[in-house]
């Protein structure tokens, strides 16, 4: 087929289903869809809730847990080991297909019914204030992450010692870095690999003791771009007294003044053939997409390890015709899903693992042919799916706002069991109160906090030298006191790790919450989002698709350009 401009129904915006697009949907058998890439997105995004943790009980042994569901939910929340136990039967739940009712009024009420796991920490030791991470040890307040040891809030993969990064891989003694790899005793970089010893650097390969420095390679002994003698070197670092918070923030903003003035590449691609977007690695035919890696014939997916034939999914590794689908590894053929593992032939589910063959199914492990929860023989299914899928079509789910959700769209908003605030939507996608309501979306109220401040934000000591193990007990004032929209906690305090960390590192206490540094790391990134552009250098005729937007300040480059620049 031709491409084809269609209007979202959700933002009203137009949008074009390309050629490749109806060739996959035909491949898998799925209707167009009626919303936008982005609004895609922003929905299944709405489904996921990393970063916020809450005090309750575990409803099956009754002891105290850390879970991502707050009280008050209409279905159980069991601890790690009581979910993935054997003492409750997932298919005691199940519900008969209504043919006079919408399918995802049947699917809300098995929604509420189900125990879901309060975390999603598997094989990971000493990690209960944690979620969504695999294979952790000794960490804390780590999310999206894998194969981590002894690291601090953020969201690392496969490092340890790490404190306050992302996306930050096989990192030691990191400290404030995003986008990095193969980095070791470094802190405030970004898009930095293969080097040690760096402070405040972008865009730095294969380095050694810098400083301020932007686009260098195979370099040591740099300060804000500018060769020195290592006895030179050493000497002006100590008059940058970068074990100081005032005098980080000088270095950062001659550090910021300079990023402006060299170019910047249009695009991280790696080893890499016909891609567009932003953090693509050995990949081939990946289009629209972000923070991939060896991926082939994937479009308007974020952060995917080992895919191939995908459409529209996160936040998951080995998949294959996979399409509108959200976190977990191991799976093919699962479409409108969110959370599966080593699992196959999988539709409109939710955590379900090492199963085949399911429709609508919750909480479901090593079970195949399954329709909300009720086991079939395979000959029942087969004629039951095409039925339902039919009746989706014949009476559609209508929710408030008017939207028309049939066969072929993810899980409406109102179904997540998350506030919108509550979810990743909010990192990527940041609404107010009103807009989120306004979209259909649901609201957290902010909790009333009753902090006993023990040191104001202004008291913080400037130098690391000046603290001591006393800090641990006080209750520290954040910078933004709960006035941002970032989650703010307004208050947090420094636990003994993260002293230990920083007083190695040689690092002044920070004056953010853990929420509020998050949301500045994200800042620093480039959006989830495509500009056509030329190249910046005068007189070259090159144009390109960017995550930098026209009116940003940066000087961008074509891959030419900048290799000549650069090299």
């Amino acid at each position: 087929m031709q491409s084809e401009t269609k209007t979202c129904q959700n933002c009203k915006q137009d949008f074009i289903i390309e050629s490749e697009d109806f060739n996959f949907y035909e491949k898998i058998k799925v209707p167009a869809p009626t919303f936008c890439p982005e609004c895609r997105m922003q929905r299944r995004f709405n489904v996921r809730n990393e970063r916020n943790l809450y005090h309750r009980e575990c409803d099956l042994c009754k002891k105290k847990i850390i879970s991502m569901y707050s009280l008050g939910k209409p279905f159980p929340v069991y601890c790690s080991t009581c979910w993935w136990g054997d003492k409750w039967d997932s298919t005691k739940y199940r519900v008969n297909y209504d043919f006079s009712k919408p399918f995802f009024l049947q699917f809300e009420l098995l929604l509420n019914k189900v125990p879901r796991p309060s975390l999603i920490i598997p094989n990971s030791k000493n990690c209960d204030y944690c979620n969504y991470i695999a294979d952790g040890k000794n960490s804390y307040l780590c999310f999206g992450s894998i194969a981590i040891e002894n690291c601090l809030y953020g969201s690392p993969y496969e490092s340890k010692y790490c404190v306050d990064n992302y996306l930050a891989r096989e990192c030691e003694y990191c400290y404030e870095c995003i986008d990095c790899e193969k980095l070791s005793q470094s802190s405030f970089c970004q898009e930095c690999s293969n080097s040690f010893n760096l402070v405040y650097c972008f865009d730095c390969k294969n380095c050694q003791d810098c400083i301020g420095c932007v686009g260098l390679r195979g370099q040591k002994y740099h300060i804000f771009n500018k060769a020195y003698s290592k006895e030179e070197f050493l000497e002006k670092k100590k008059e940058l007294l970068l074990d100081t918070k005032k005098g980080l923030d000088k270095a950062k903003e001659q550090f910021l003044k300079l990023k402006k003035t060299i170019p910047h590449k249009f695009a991280i691609e790696l080893q890499s053939k016909n891609v567009s977007g932003n953090n693509i690695v050995q990949s081939k035919n990946a289009h629209d997409c972000f923070d991939v890696k060896r991926c082939e014939d994937v479009m308007y997916c974020k952060q995917m390890i080992d895919a191939k034939d995908v459409h529209d999914a996160n936040y998951c590794e080995f998949v294959e015709l996979c399409y509108d689908y959200i976190g977990y590894w191991k799976i093919n053929n699962v479409i409108f899903s969110n959370t599966i593992g080593d699992s196959n032939n999988i539709m409109y589910s939710d955590f379900c693992s090492t199963s085949s063959n399911l429709f609508a199914c919750i909480g479901l492990r090593s079970k195949q042919y399954c329709i909300l929860n009720k086991q079939y023989t395979k000959e029942e299914y087969e004629e039951l799916v095409p039925k339902i899928i039919k009746h989706m079509n014949d009476m559609p789910y209508i929710d408030a706002k008017g939207r028309i959700y049939k066969y072929g769209e993810f899980f409406p908003p109102e179904l997540s069991p998350f506030c919108y605030n509550e979810t990743i939507a909010q990192e990527y996608f940041p609404l107010t109160k009103e807009e989120a309501l306004n979209q259909g979306y649901k609201w957290k109220e902010k909790e009333e906090r009753s902090y006993q401040i023990d040191i104001q934000n202004k008291d913080i000591p400037n130098d690391i030298k000046e603290v001591d193990n006393e800090i641990i007990a006080k209750v520290i004032e954040c910078e933004h006191k709960g006035t941002c929209n970032e989650q703010c906690t307004e208050a947090f305090k420094i636990i003994p790790d993260e002293l230990s960390f920083y007083q190695r590192m040689n690092l002044p206490i920070p004056h953010l919450c853990p929420n509020c540094r998050h949301y500045n790391r994200l800042k620093q990134r480039n959006p989830l989002k495509l500009w056509y552009r030329k190249c910046m250098k005068p007189n070259c005729p090159n144009e390109f698709e960017t995550s930098y937007a026209p009116d940003r300040l940066e000087i961008v480059y074509c891959e030419r350009c900048y290799q000549q620049e650069v090299y």
